[in-house]
């Protein structure tokens, strides 16, 4: 499979599991319509409808599109990590449990680690 190319920063967060700096992220404050896609290979991730104002400093998503995110344990032990099912990106982190929506779960994700394609 051919992946887009990332640049230096892109590749931190998305294949060695970084984190970019809260409240920097372009999508953080962005509620357009549309589709939210994996930066590194265009997997369609989350609806734009599912997205929500938590405060975080990340996006939030309160659902996925089925079958496109992954969940795995972090390497730190606490925290479950989610992942493009298609490549295996790192997206962010996922909590369940802190009633910010009816869903109760939140996925904090990466703006770097997506791009939007806007609903026609």
């Amino acid at each position: 499979m051919k992946y887009n190319e990332l640049n230096d920063e892109e590749k931190y967060v998305i294949e060695n599991k970084g984190t970019e700096y809260p409240f920097t992220g372009k999508y953080n404050d962005f509620y357009e319509e549309g589709v939210f896609t994996c930066k590194k290979c265009n997997a369609p991730l989350y609806k734009s409808e599912d997205k929500f104002k938590s405060g975080c400093g990340w996006p939030s998503f309160d659902d996925e599109i089925e079958g496109a995110v992954k969940r795995v344990p972090d390497r730190d032990g606490r925290r479950v990590e989610i992942v493009c099912a298609s490549c295996g990106g790192h997206l962010g982190h996922v909590f369940e449990g802190e009633r910010l929506t009816a869903k109760n779960t939140r996925h904090c994700v990466n703006s770097i680690s997506l791009n939007f394609k806007k609903a026609e």
